[in-house]
């Protein structure tokens, strides 16, 4: 607006130019005349015709040039709207409400209206939301597509008003238009596609149980074992364009463009089924895990991806693939029970590892996981007895003692021959830490369940004792990570580590009865997840002075708890015909959580139940107990609501919502898992 009046304020002097050089001519007539008035009179009949003809100028000629001005801008302004009208760019023109209210010709192909009809973008966009109508200062972008086009649509807003020098109540009053442009980001899109889809994905193949099956069939038919499974690789890798390179006996290494990874993962893998479906004689299925890397920046980063993917998969149990792409991972498969190993050779290496360790730090301290159950304890305890045979000093970390772990606990308070800081709460034991402390997490291996985190991070020597299988989240700097998910309960690893770790460590009949607890309470009295190596254990254990008898006492319900455990029982829902969910009551319970747990393991001994779960609120939580005999994994389970644990004990957390939500969540992870055949 400022422009256009100042082209008519030089405009205005233009036409007045003349009319001053007339009054200019007049001064010079009179200047003349007082030189000369003979001249003066010689001069004035010029100065009269000059005056005329400007008056007449300005006058009559003033419409005149005007009017061509007028048109002028007429023609001018008609080629402007011609150019946006024909405009190779789609554009357009909307109402703050998203109404279309004036399109270009290149918008009305696109969007194939008939000439006067209006649409919303609302409608013909959906991805377009009143936020971003709502623009009053930046452009809104948002990417749609209509028909088989794919679009990047700009909403840039523009005020209609009178002057640029407004008042805030004109400011507020004025009108907003959208202009709408369309970019074509078709070709585009397909191209990154297309880019995307022939990196190169790295992969790793490790046969589980290569050695345990060649055993089981006859040596003259262990080659063609062997050749048979090669071939099922080889074939399912191909038959995707893959290439596959046998590393060793048992390990192959392959890559594949990512454009075939939604083929495999549509499939769920099912390599995993058809190499474990190999049988010539074999007593024992040969089973796989995979690793897969993706989605970095380089193809050596891919393939420490598929590194980690790999000792992702083993540590969780093997039999299953794990999809490593960038920071996102995601896992399949994984229903196979993993066999116990007979060889103790990994122990012997790591309890020799751990003596190392050990004896390289002054002080140890011993941390599981929340909410401390008697088989974390028992660990502790296990590892305490080392640290004192090393001649160390060691504390155990125990923030809440459960009503599980208390008559254990006090059996070690006030005894003289337990020093008084036996036990500390994680503030306590922070004070502790300097260069030469050692932390060992036991019965846990995710941080963020740590009874006391923030010791992670001040602890530079961490080592990690765990039976249950790993997730994505782990402790990251542990120097030592001994993870065995066939292992029964952790107390069962102290109890083999305390064998190889030095000669005549004899642990006290106290110590012996909690790390047996430890283990009767994690294999529910030895019928779940319980190997040869597991009543090795306990039979050392019993040498050392476990009593059966006392241990049994101990763990007896009050009558509260068995109420509760009971009324769990009987108000429980069956799901699917095979799945038991029940709701735990917390109110008048020391350790609410504990009893859920004992229930969830009671509803498996119904008859065709798969699977129970148990809910549990206490302190603002919902605690979730999964349990299973083997045909369902409840790790994978509970993984999906943000939990973890073992194949057939596992649980969860939920921090948000009510009973009825988290009963809601788990039937709806159920219903996922019997759709993608992850249960039978």
């Amino acid at each position: 607006m400022k422009e256009n009046m100042k082209v008519r304020g030089q405009l205005k002097w233009y036409l007045a130019w003349p009319l001053l050089l007339s009054l200019f001519l007049m001064f010079a007539n009179v200047a003349v005349l007082l030189v000369s008035w003979q001249a003066a009179c010689m001069m004035l009949p010029f100065t009269i015709t000059y005056i005329a003809m400007s008056a007449w100028l300005r006058v009559y000629s003033r419409k005149r040039v005007l009017g061509g001005l007028v048109e002028f801008s007429a023609e001018y302004a008609w080629i402007q709207k011609q150019l946006l009208t024909e405009m190779a760019l789609p554009y357009a023109l909307a109402d703050d409400d998203g109404r279309i209210v004036w399109m270009n010709q290149a918008f009305q192909e696109i969007i194939a209206l008939e000439k006067g009809t209006r649409k919303n973008l609302l409608s013909l966009f959906p991805e377009v939301t009143k936020t971003d109508l709502a623009v009053d200062n930046e452009t809104a972008q948002v990417h749609t597509s209509f028909g088989e086009y794919k679009f990047r649509l700009d909403l840039q807003p523009i005020f209609v008003s009178g002057t640029e020098e407004e008042d805030i109540e004109a400011l507020v009053s004025r009108q907003k238009l959208l202009a709408v442009y369309l970019f074509d980001e078709t070709e585009i899109l397909r191209y990154r596609q297309e880019i995307t889809d022939e990196r190169m994905v790295a992969g790793l193949i490790y046969l589980d149980n290569y050695d345990e099956a060649l055993e089981s069939v006859e040596e003259v038919r262990r080659s063609l074992l062997t050749a048979l499974i090669d071939r099922k690789i080889n074939k399912a890798i191909g038959s995707i364009e893959g290439v596959v390179k046998k590393l060793e006996k048992d390990k192959y290494f392959f890559t594949i463009k990512q454009k075939y990874m939604e083929q495999l993962e549509e499939e769920r893998f099912s390599i995993l089924e058809e190499v474990k479906a190999v049988n010539i004689g074999n007593e024992m299925a040969v089973t796989l895990s995979i690793g897969i890397g993706m989605g970095g920046d380089s193809y050596s980063q891919n393939y420490d991806f598929a590194r980690a993917a790999i000792d992702m998969a083993l540590g969780r149990g093997g039999d299953q693939a794990v999809v490593k792409d960038g920071s996102r991972i995601q896992y399949y498969g994984g229903k196979s029970q993993q066999l116990e190993k007979a060889t103790r050779v990994k122990a012997r290496v790591k309890a020799h590892a751990l003596r190392e360790l050990v004896e390289t730090k002054d002080r140890l301290l011993i941390m599981g996981h929340q909410m401390s159950d008697i088989d974390s304890f028992g660990a502790a305890i296990g590892i305490y007895r080392i640290a004192v045979a090393l001649n160390k000093k060691a504390h155990i970390v125990i923030n809440q003692v459960t009503s599980s772990v208390q008559p254990m606990m006090d059996r070690f308070l006030d005894n003289p021959e337990y020093p008084e800081d036996l036990f500390l709460k994680g503030p306590q034991a922070a004070e502790l830490v300097d260069n030469n402390t050692m932390l060992v997490v036991v019965d846990v291996n995710r941080p963020s369940i740590t009874d006391a985190p923030e010791l992670l991070k001040m602890v530079k020597t961490i080592v990690v004792l765990d039976h249950h299988r790993q997730s994505s989240e782990v402790i990251t700097n542990a120097v030592l990570s001994y993870v065995e998910p066939y292992a029964s309960s952790t107390c069962e690893m102290v109890a083999e580590v305390l064998q190889y770790i030095a000669d005549g460590i004899r642990i006290k009949p106290a110590e012996a009865d909690t790390m047996y607890a430890g283990i009767v309470i994690d294999t529910n009295n030895f019928t779940n997840q319980t190997g040869v190596r597991t009543f090795e254990a306990a039979a050392y254990l019993r040498r050392s002075g476990a009593d059966v008898t006392r241990v049994r006492k101990l763990f007896r319900d009050d009558m509260a708890d068995y109420k509760a455990k009971a009324y769990t029982i009987t108000s429980a829902e069956v799901y699917r015909d095979s799945f038991s969910i029940g709701v735990c009551p917390a109110e008048g319970l020391h350790s609410p959580t504990i009893v859920g747990a004992q229930a969830a393991n009671e509803l498996l001994e119904i008859k065709g139940i798969k699977a129970s779960v148990v809910l549990t609120e206490y302190q603002n939580t919902i605690y979730v107990s999964a349990r299973s005999i083997d045909e369902v994994n409840v790790q994978v389970m509970m993984e999906q609501l943000g939990g973890g644990g073992h194949r057939t004990i596992a649980g969860a957390q939920l921090k948000d919502g009510t009973i009825e939500d988290a009963k809601r969540r788990v039937k709806e992870v159920i219903d996922q898992m019997l759709q993608k055949g992850d249960i039978s």
